[in-house]
């Protein structure tokens, strides 16, 4: 069982910058690919960034990709994602997942163990 809690979000205005991060605690950490995925109002939740179980390979969405980095700290139990020059429709509530696989993963179903959420607001 792995247990993960998101926070960092917050309002911002577009263009602005935020880091949110996600603690895992509970079973190894390290073994899982790690993913960040959203949810904006009246939308279906969607796929933002991947990493591998080392960090070593990282997949983003055409949305986000130049925009967001994703990254992860195995020693610390810790998966990040840094947002840059945010629009508004980037707004939603971002969650973290680990997937049941080492390997990069976009696919919302190979992920087992999700967190709450954190509500992300861009205003223009």
């Amino acid at each position: 069982q792995v247990q993960l809690a998101e926070s960092g979000g917050g309002l911002v205005q577009a263009g602005g910058s935020l880091r949110l991060s996600c603690e895992a605690s509970g079973r190894i950490f390290n073994n899982h690919a790690m993913g960040w995925f959203r949810q904006a109002p009246g939308k279906e939740r969607e796929f933002v960034a991947t990493i591998s179980w080392n960090g070593g390979m990282k997949y983003y969405a055409d949305s986000v990709k130049g925009r967001f980095t994703i990254s992860r700290d195995n020693a610390k139990n810790t998966l990040r994602l840094q947002l840059s020059s945010l629009k508004p429709e980037d707004t939603g509530i971002y969650y973290c997942a680990a997937s049941q696989y080492n390997h990069i993963q976009d696919d919302p179903e190979q992920y087992v163990y999700w967190g709450q959420g954190t509500q992300v607001t861009v205003s223009s």
